[in-house]
This record gives structure tokens, sequence and C-alpha cells, in this order.
């Protein structure tokens, strides 16, 4: 049986500085109004272009950021693939709907595709659809509504740049992960990223859909991409994780005058996790697995499973994956069993990712106990390396 709370391995990476850092940083997003202070400070000095690297590098960024550019996250990269833990770096620039914006993002992210395919410490490559073209014009096409002649060339840049990234994923044989968004940009994802799978997964999955198992129409979806990649004759990529809208599409939904298309328990959504991951793995001959969880019990319940189907440690269908900088005792510990591992290692400008420094804030913040378990462990592991 594993240890997953081994903390010597855990933190094998990190020196006592950073340790000490992380330990001062979930002690402070651990209560919730310290986040909601933080949030609004850092939108504040965002409108008004007021300098926080200062305050924000040393903290936040440090902790769950690789660095500015591809090359800076070279260090953190090479530390982690020496403990069997790979990367997948994520370009985390958020909310951008002018053009030019647009187009510089899609130049960095398929730098970002081609750049997997030169390193053997990255075995996927990732993108968030809505860093390719508006809310708008995604919201539109998702709920079938006319679009204007300006949208509809913007809609077909969309899929001209999806295409182009998930092309350059097949040349450099790593695959592509596709993010999963809002509920009503979701609908036009998923049909052009099966448009993609029927183009370029064959023998291999080079596209990989994400599903939301929050939303009670998840399951379904999964049954429905089994059964698309067996009529296909192809091997579908599936990623799976709980979601990160929930509060957001609970009162979109509310306010919308629609039933809320996420469970109406965290314990649903357990449930819809553990089971996508069982029928996943029952499914491996056509269907590829990458579980993205933080969750201690889905952990164990995919480990023990492909142990119950005979499945090795390192069967190369099954993937797990935290993000840097959270559950490090999961990720060093499974990979150090010799299962496939990688961690989420976004990087960015400080400006373009505070948003999704923010997101982890807050939740660290609520999900209940995640914070704790954190400190608990850091803890333990300074008193350990005191005591030696």
């Amino acid at each position: 049986m594993i240890d997953l709370n081994n903390t010597e391995i855990a933190f094998k990476i990190k020196n006592n500085k950073e340790l000490k850092n992380a330990k001062f940083l979930f002690s402070m997003i651990k209560y919730p109004f310290m986040v909601r202070i933080l949030g609004f400070m850092s939108n504040w000095a965002l409108k008004i272009k007021f300098p926080i690297s200062w305050a924000v590098k040393p903290t936040l960024y440090k902790h769950f950021v690789g660095g500015e550019t591809i090359e800076e996250c070279f260090p953190v990269m090479k530390k982690m693939a020496a403990e069997n833990v790979k990367s997948i770096l994520d370009f985390s620039m958020e909310a951008v709907e002018k053009e030019e914006e647009i187009d510089a993002v899609y130049r960095e992210l398929l730098k970002s595709v081609i750049n997997s395919g030169e390193h053997a410490e990255i075995p996927f490559s990732v993108f968030k659809p809505t860093a390719l073209t508006t809310h708008n014009v995604l919201k539109k096409t998702s709920l079938n509504e006319p679009l204007t002649p300006e949208e509809q060339i913007s809609y077909g840049k969309f899929v001209h740049r999806f295409d182009m990234l998930c092309a350059a994923a097949a040349k450099t044989g790593k695959p592509i992960m596709v993010d999963a968004e809002d509920y009503w940009f979701q609908q036009t994802i998923d049909i052009v990223t099966e448009e993609m799978m029927l183009k370029y997964n064959g023998k291999t999955a080079v596209v990989y859909a994400t599903l939301q198992m929050y939303r009670h129409d998840r399951l379904d979806y999964l049954q429905h991409l089994i059964n698309f990649s067996k009529q296909n004759n192809i091997i579908a990529g599936v990623k799976f994780v709980r979601g990160a809208y929930m509060e957001k599409e609970r009162a979109r939904a509310s306010e919308g005058g629609y039933p809320s298309p996420i469970y109406p328990a965290k314990e649903d959504t357990d449930r819809a996790f553990n089971e996508a991951l069982r029928i996943s793995v029952e499914n491996c001959d056509g269907i590829r697995v990458f579980c993205g969880t933080h969750n201690e019990k889905s952990v164990s319940y995919l480990m023990q499973y492909m142990k119950d189907k005979g499945l090795s440690n390192n069967c190369s269908a099954v993937y797990m994956s935290q993000l840097y900088g959270m559950s490090d005792n999961l990720s060093f510990n499974i990979a150090k069993a010799g299962y496939n591992v990688a961690k989420y290692l976004p990087y960015g400008k400080i400006k373009n990712v505070l948003p999704y420094l923010i997101r982890r804030a807050e939740e660290n913040s609520a999900i209940a106990g995640q914070t704790t378990r954190e400190l608990t462990m850091l803890k333990q592991e300074l008193k350990r390396r005191k005591a030696k």
C-alpha cells in the first residue's frame, strides 16, 4: 500500500526556505476573508496599473507558477522529472477579447505545443479554447444563435487556430488536451474537439477532451465518446476534472431560468468522477485516461481499480495529475510507485497570471480540508528535517 502522506518524498525537491514560504502562504489563504481582500486588491492594482510584482512574485507566484517564459520553467521541470514527475506547460493568460491579443496568445500556445515535442519531461500540451476567440462567439455558437458576418469570420479563425494546435501536437507525437470551459461555451468546444479527434486520433490519442464531472450530463457524454471512438475506429483521449465554475454556473442558471447543469451536492460529483474512472479503465482498449484531481480518495480508487483489472502501475493508458504547488504528497508518492504523473506548470507574466493565482487561493480556501492538509504536511516535513 502506498503511503500518500510520506512528506520526505513529497517535498524532496523543495529546500527549507521554499517550505517555509509555502507554510506562510497556506497559513494566509486558509482564511476566506484574506483571499477576498487579496482578490479585491489584485483587481484594483491591475485596473490602475499599480505595481504589485514585489509582493506577488516571491509568494503566490513563486509557489504556483514555473516562470514568466517556457525557458524559465526548465529548472523546475528538470527537478520534478528527476523524481519521475513530468510537466505540462500551461500558458495562463486569460480573458483576452481583442483580436491582436487573441492572436498573440495563439502564437504562444503554438510555441508551447511545439516545445513539448522537444523535451522528454513534457508528455502533453494543453490550451484553453476561450483563448482562441471571443466569449460571445463561443456562447452564440453553443446556443445555436445566428452570427454576424464579423462573428462568422471570428469563428472560422477559432476553428483554424484549434486545428493548427492539434496538427502541431500530432506532428510532435505528444497529445494535446482541450480544457473544459463554462457550460454555455462547452457545446461548441465538444463539437470541434470531436472533429479534431476524427482528424488526428487513430491508433493513438492525440486530442483529449476534458470532462467536468460536476456536470450531471458528463457520464452520458463519456459513454457517447466511447461509442464515438468505437464507431470511428479511433482512440479517444479523455481528461477528467471535477469542475471549476460551480458557483458561477448555478447563479447563471438561476438568472437565466434554466436547470442548473451542476450536481446539487459534492457527493454526487465525487461518485460521478469515480464512476467515470471505472468506466474508462473498463474501456482502456479504446480510451486514454487523464485523471486530474487533488482528491486522495479518487487517486486511491483509480490505483486500486487499475490493480483489480491487472493493469501495471505505468500503464500508458492512464495518467494522473495535480497542479504545481498543490498536493505534492499525491504527485511525488504515486510517481515514486511508478505511476504516470504530470504536474500542470503554469507560466506567464505576473499581470497575466494573476487571475489564475487568485483562483488557486480561492480554491485552497474553499475546498474543505485542502489548506489544512497542505499546512499539516509542510509542518511535519519541517519538523522531520529539524530532527535529523
